[in-house]
């Protein structure tokens, strides 16, 4: 009787800049991307590189990105949730945030 193991491979890394290794195509891309973003005024570019084998559509790729930028919508909501209660509470109780209070 013949075992089969399925085998597969997924890496997935996000830059925030360019890399000391990159070649000058790269650094110039990255330069083109910081000038979009200056002139754009806010936001953030991010670089995806992934590499799936088998190999997976690339609709598929686009969703599990849009949901995982979901979920991080979902975290950073939360996140300026939770912030601004502090931010009130340090209003409204200044007096529990004094370093000197005990």
């Amino acid at each position: 009787m013949k075992v089969y193991k399925p085998e597969w491979r997924c890496t997935f890394n996000v830059n925030e800049g360019v890399e000391e290794s990159a070649s000058w195509k790269e650094r110039i891309a990255w330069r083109m991307r910081e000038l979009a973003d200056k002139l754009d005024g806010s936001g953030r570019t991010i670089k995806i590189d992934y590499n799936v084998t088998p190999e997976v559509s690339r609709e598929d790729v686009d969703t599990c990105l849009g949901k995982g930028f979901s979920v991080t919508q979902s975290l950073l909501t939360q996140l300026a949730h939770q912030a601004a209660c502090e931010d009130v509470m340090r209003d409204a109780k200044a007096e529990l945030y004094e370093e000197d209070y005990q």
